[in-house]
């Protein structure tokens, strides 16, 4: 494998006691335990200087837990992602080790350019039967946490726990990293290589919010009739919790969980049959009986509809299988152990209840049969895919069953061979799963993923004002994961619901984020004025061709409580740019009462520079070329104006707590018969206005510019000059002009095939 870093080489060495960066030190009074072995893969210059290392050490005693310095960082500014939840990481920024936070994924050095120092990607990885993290020390050491999870799996000896890599494009960074690490593991396939199942594309209604552990056939055609006939259609349906037949220990078999459904007494329940429960199996109509009959039904009278998904945990459910239950797999109840690094995460109901309840724990060997059992069934009645919860609960589990490497190995890959037997192979949306172990081990076929912690509408430790700022909370969550996990799964940002405070900060988000668009709205309550700014009559959205990232200024800020910075991302549509703006400001992790808490002190209005060089043009997964464009179209979505910057030029936004503002930046090109300035805009009724412009091709010799529109509605472009005449399909139509820019009215054609918008000059 031949890893290109451009046209100098970079290198990550270990001299003496210091770790270099192309000969800047980044790590000093590094141990004399230390070793680090160069990467293989060499700098597309076949330079000497490799493009990074491998780290590992030498321990005097053999443990399963190991906490070992690797050297210190001092006045670097540095981003990373940690574990503030078992299951879920959020962004956190520092400039000295001991501001690293326990069991840290992955930290990214800042560059410094004048100094030729790039920047350099830290990536804790798996060796043998250990997983490592990182974490900082008092006096400023960055430490390798590596462990196994077993007290009987133990080592001394570790050469590769930890992976350092050089470059100066911080998102090309993490895309080199990752593919040096799928040779070094070959146990995980890049998104690259993965097609992300199809609901990506479609706007979705998942039942959660709506009805929690009550949702019932009767409520969920209800649900997606509301919005059928609010003119709002769904294309995918998510029954969430609550349709599996469940039971605590001491209850009978037959009672399936029909009095738990209070907030947490699910998650002590464990699994006692694969079929649905008895709400599901009572569903009857003229074409029989059962949650078959009901899906067929579903989709029958609301053709909008293709996909059912159904929610289930790793371990069949929150507190695994009951043991000893006739037709289902063998299992025991195993007590959980909460390592070191996750004692220091936030409280959380689940991990409460699960610690205190043990798992129904089915023996790796046997994990296929439970898999194959559920989702067997589940295809039977019509279930197009899963979501796949509580994922990061194995490595509490591991004790007797070799680790969590090994224990994880043999669920991930159980799960990965039935979800190609029968879900087509990505039929998956993968949530709690925030931990290299997952990344590195069970994304083989799985290709969409949770990025963030779930959407609260309120806070649960009862704080009004969480309302708000636990919103901006999941956007920050969201946009920097996606850095990392992106490069493994297509980022879910979550549901949310249309009528919440901060509904059109989140549906701002969800429209540029790239991934799939779904509410969790209760029945009959929707703003469909919001919800038709993202989804289309046929059930479809207009989505992104890549997905979201912070911009490169906004890498080693603070969004959340620093009371200056603007969260900025960036995606690509396939003929323009987009910028999203939003102050998140007002709360976010407190290292010192180890939880989310409000900040309100710095909630307040935020100001910021936008540019049109803040798009990665090259960076995207189809980039957009823009060498010899002079100029640029910029649409501000809330404003409703336009303007023209230069690469260079920037405009300043400012913006009360949780607003945002949507900039749709589009290369201008000049006409050279008429000299007319041109560029397009999209639809200005949509949240991703330029997401509706699926095709764009100039006609020189006759002044004419032809573009294919998805959608329906306003359509806007930037001219210099107003047109001569404008048609839609062939079709003279009037038009607006003013502001430099032309408007038309695109109808929804009778078919969802693209409508085609001519404009002569």
């Amino acid at each position: 494998m031949e890893v290109v870093i451009g046209n100098k080489p970079m290198s990550i060495t270990l001299e003496g006691t210091e770790f270099l960066a192309n000969g800047h030190p980044i790590l000093t009074q590094v141990p004399a335990n230390i070793i680090a072995t160069p990467s293989p893969f060499m700098s597309s210059d076949k330079a000497t200087s490799t493009v990074g290392c491998f780290v590992g050490f030498d321990a005097g005693e053999s443990k399963s837990r190991h906490v070992v310095p690797i050297g210190k960082l001092r006045e670097i500014r540095f981003a990373s992602i940690f574990r503030f939840k078992v299951w879920w990481t959020t962004h956190w920024i520092g400039n000295k080790g001991r501001e690293i936070e326990n069991e840290t994924q992955m930290m990214i050095l800042e560059n410094n350019s004048q100094l030729g120092r790039p920047f350099v990607l830290l990536l804790p990885i798996l060796e043998g039967p250990f997983r490592a993290s990182l974490q900082g020390e008092e006096d400023d050491d960055v430490a390798l946490c590596v462990e196994s999870g077993s007290t009987k799996v133990r080592a001394s000896t570790f050469r590769s726990s930890l992976y350092l890599h050089a470059g100066d494009d911080p998102y090309k960074l993490f895309r080199e990293a990752t593919s040096v690490l799928k040779i070094q593991l070959g146990s995980f396939k890049l998104l690259e290589e993965k097609t992300p199942p199809p609901i990506v594309d479609k706007f979705g209604w998942c039942t959660w919010d709506a009805f929690y552990l009550k949702v019932h056939p009767k409520g969920v055609w209800e649900g997606v009739r509301a919005l059928t006939e609010g003119g709002c259609p769904p294309g995918m349906v998510l029954i969430d919790d609550g349709w599996q037949s469940i039971s605590h220990d001491e209850d009978p078999i037959s009672d399936e969980g029909m009095n738990r459904t209070a907030a947490g007494e699910q998650m002590p329940c464990r699994l006692i049959k694969f079929e649905e429960n008895h709400k599901f199996r009572s569903y009857e109509s003229g074409c029989g009986k059962g949650m078959g009959v009901f899906v067929r039904d579903l989709k029958e009278e609301f053709k909008s509809v293709e996909f059912v998904y159904v929610w289930h945990a790793l371990c069949g459910y929150w507190g695994g299988i009951r043991p000893n239950v006739e037709g289902m797999p063998e299992s025991s109840v195993v007590a959980p152990k909460v390592s070191e690094g996750l004692k220091k995460t936030m409280e959380d109901l689940a991990v409460e209840k699960i610690v205190n309840n043990g798992v129904g724990l089915v023996p790796p060997e046997a994990v296929g049969q439970m898999y194959e059992g559920l989702h067997h069934h589940l295809q039977a009645v019509g279930i197009d895919g899963v979501k796949v919860d509580v994922i990061h609960l194995l490595e509490m589990l591991s004790e007797e069953f070799g680790g969590r490497v090994e224990l994880a190995k043999a669920y991930y890959k159980a799960l990965t061979a039935s979800v190609r037997k029968h879900f087509k192979g990505n039929g998956v949306i993968a949530s709690m799963q925030h931990c290299n172990d997952f990344f590195l081990l069970g994304t083989e076929a799985i290709s969409l993923g949770r990025v963030g912690d779930d959407f609260w509408c309120v806070d649960p430790s009862g704080d009004p004002n969480g309302t708000f700022w636990l919103q901006g909370c999941h956007m920050v969550h969201c946009a920097y994961n996606s850095l990392w996990m992106g490069n493994f799964i297509h980022p879910d940002w979550d549901m949310f619901q249309s009528t919440h405070p901060c509904a059109e900060f989140h549906a701002a988000s969800r429209a540029i984020s790239g991934g799939p668009i779904y509410v969790s709205d209760s029945v009959g309550k929707h703003d469909f004025k919001l919800l038709k700014t993202m989804a289309l009559p046929d059930g479809s959205i207009l989505r992104c061709q890549y997905y979201a990232l912070p911009t490169r200024d906004c890498l080693f800020e603070d969004p959340l409580h620093d009371g200056k910075t603007m969260l900025k991302i960036w995606n690509l549509n396939k003929h323009a740019g987009v910028l999203g703006l939003f102050n998140c400001q007002g709360g976010g992790w407190c290292p010192q009462s180890r939880k989310n808490k409000s900040f309100s002190q710095f909630s307040h209005l935020v100001n910021c520079l936008a540019s049109p060089k803040d798009i990665e043009w090259k960076n995207g997964r189809t980039p957009i070329p823009i060498e010899g464009v002079s100029l640029f179209s910029v649409y501000m979505f809330k404003e409703k104006k336009v303007k023209l910057l230069k690469s260079t030029e920037k405009i300043e936004v400012s913006l009360e707590p949780f607003n945002f503002e949507l900039l749709t930046v589009s290369p201008v090109t000049v006409l050279p018969q008429k000299l007319v300035q041109f560029a397009p805009i999209g639809l200005v009724n949509m949240l991703n206005t330029g997401g509706a412009i699926q095709s764009l091709k100039f006609d020189d010799d006759e002044s004419l510019v032809k573009i294919g529109v998805r959608g329906s509605g306003e359509m806007k472009v930037f001219a210099s000059e107003a047109p001569v005449a404008c048609k839609i399909d062939g079709v003279a139509v009037k038009f607006g002009y003013e502001d430099n820019m032309v408007s038309v009215q695109v109808p929804w054609p009778a078919s969802s095939r693209e409508s085609l918008v001519e404009y002569l000059f």
